[in-house]
């Protein structure tokens, strides 16, 4: 009896131990498909010839009609900032003081360009990984192969152009937008004037202030383009596979997104950039 328990433990041990080298392996494998299909995609841009209009198409895509749903988050993202910071000032000093600096400073440097990073991720991350893992497992990209057009030419390029220049505009609308959120909240709820809440919004804000959400924005759009795209080309396991690559892709853009959003400001404190 104790031997055969050994043998048990023996059996499962190696079992998972393969499955923990499976995983690692199947990691790495990923990660290098994904940074070879980056320096692909770096290839293409640099020796030219890309669609301009699928690019602009794309770009309509990412940024006009993700507009929107931007608008929506970042003003009551706003609005939520100067409600809690008025009522948090207002119990300490009887009144609320720097609420559009507080405001201001949290949209700019991080709630702005992580949040709309996030919401471009649902909306067109996930919808690029379901439309090229469509084309894969219906044999889209190897019929493009046969014709003689590179898919990755063809399909990612315009799609990374599109997140690259796109997001980082749409993070500083997001800025600005939450900004204004909170002085509607802020005028209304605190009787505060217009003329000093944005006195509180600019006296203290610099350009590398704004900077720090601004480059942050174009590292997220590479993450969300990468991933998206190197999920999309991919897919396997017909329509079920879609559904698989797609959850991937959302929950490993966010994960990458707030992961390098502390290295990043790690590296722009560093350099000043704050």
């Amino acid at each position: 009896m104790v031997k055969e328990n050994t043998i048990k433990i023996l059996k499962a041990r190696r079992f998972a131990k393969k499955a923990v080298a499976d995983m690692l392996y199947s990691t790495l494998e990923s990660i290098g498909q994904a940074a070879s299909m980056f320096f692909e995609i770096l290839k293409w841009i640099f020796r030219g010839g890309i669609s301009v209009k699928n690019t602009v198409s794309q770009m309509v895509e990412v940024g006009w009609r993700s507009f929107p749903i931007i608008t929506l988050t970042s003003f009551f993202t706003g609005m939520v900032l100067a409600l809690q910071v008025g009522s948090s000032t207002s119990n300490l000093f009887n009144e609320p003081v720097y609420v559009g600096t507080i405001t201001g400073f949290s949209l700019v440097i991080e709630l702005g360009p992580v949040l709309t990073a996030i919401v471009v991720t649902g909306r067109v991350g996930a919808a690029i990984t379901a439309e090229l893992g469509t084309m894969k497992v219906t044999e889209q990209l190897d019929a493009l192969y046969t014709l003689g057009t590179n898919p990755v030419k063809y399909l990612a390029v315009p799609r990374f152009l599109a997140l690259f220049f796109m997001l980082p505009l749409l993070t500083a609308l997001a800025n600005i937008i939450g900004i204004y959120g909170g002085l509607v909240l802020t005028v209304n709820t605190w009787d505060v004037s217009t003329t000093t809440y944005w006195s509180d919004v600019l006296d203290f804000m610099e350009i590398s202030t704004f900077l720090h959400g601004f480059i942050k924005s174009f590292f997220f759009a590479l993450i969300i383009a990468v991933i998206a795209c190197h999920k999309g080309f991919t897919t396997k396991g017909g329509a079920e596979g879609v559904g698989r690559a797609t959850t991937s892709c959302v929950m490993l853009s966010m994960i990458f997104i707030l992961v390098s959003d502390y290295f990043l400001t790690e590296l722009l404190v560093s350099l000043g950039i704050k």
